[in-house]
């Protein structure tokens, strides 16, 4: 069996199993939808402000949401997942068959990346129709930077599942590292909305670079090199710390 077809093979099985778990299809699918619904029906949210260049709070929030969606795929749903199948020991079992772990490994990041991906176009067309919230202006530079925000959040996850030998491991550091990060992608307040300081800061991490490029393409201008490149780096580092510290057994 060639490493191609064992791959395709693994991500059928992993994808009826996915379609099976409810509770992650609504955190990953329904849930940032769900949360941009609910801001959009407080009036407030609806109206134009000075202090945010004319735009309303439901316009920032888009891609807030957007970064909802990546980070319930790549911290809430995929960690315990990864580590559960070490735990019971299914990744060693795995490792003597012609299907290696590494395809497994594999099935999953498309799958989480795909998920967080239709989530995210789900958030973009809520807004839009529930809300008349304009579609990205900058095609390209969104895509761009939604992908990279995909492969951050996917190697932020991927590091939680490396450092985390049980199941339950993983759901609590997961959660430890959830909160920081729903701060940083502005779902308690848009990154737009900090404080200067706040903001500067903020717009080092990983999703808070990305809240910026996203909101940048958003609006009709290319997304920073600086937004991007923090968001890259991040990336690479995150990977390459997966890579070191995760063990199959």
């Amino acid at each position: 069996m060639s490493a191609a077809t064992a791959t395709r093979s693994v991500l059928r099985t992993e994808a009826r199993l996915f379609a099976r778990e409810p509770g992650s299809l609504f955190w990953v699918m329904v849930s940032p939808t769900v949360l941009l619904v609910i801001l959009g029906l407080i009036p407030s949210f609806q109206e134009a402000s000075d202090d945010l260049g004319g735009r309303r709070v439901i316009d920032l929030y888009v891609p807030v949401s957007v970064l909802f969606a990546l980070i319930m795929s790549g911290l809430q749903a995929m960690p315990p997942v990864l580590a559960g199948y070490r735990e019971r020991g299914i990744l060693r079992r795995m490792s003597t068959t012609p299907v290696r772990p590494g395809a497994l490994l594999t099935a999953q990041l498309a799958l989480h990346a795909v998920a967080a991906l239709l989530s995210a176009l789900l958030v973009i067309a809520a807004g839009r129709l529930a809300f008349g919230v304009a579609l990205p202006e900058n095609l390209p530079g969104y895509a761009l930077a939604l992908l990279l925000a995909v492969a951050g959040g996917l190697a932020l996850g991927g590091a939680v599942c490396a450092v985390s030998r049980t199941q339950k491991i993983a759901t609590a550091v997961g959660s430890a590292v959830f909160f920081p990060t729903m701060f940083t992608a502005g779902v308690w307040v848009p990154v737009q909305a900090m404080p200067d300081t706040v903001q500067r800061i903020v717009q080092l991490t990983p999703f808070g670079a990305a809240s910026q490029a996203l909101d940048t393409a958003a609006s009709g201008g290319w997304p920073g090199w600086a937004a991007l490149t923090v968001t890259g780096v991040w990336t690479v580092v995150l990977t390459a710390a997966s890579v070191r510290w995760f063990r199959w057994q």
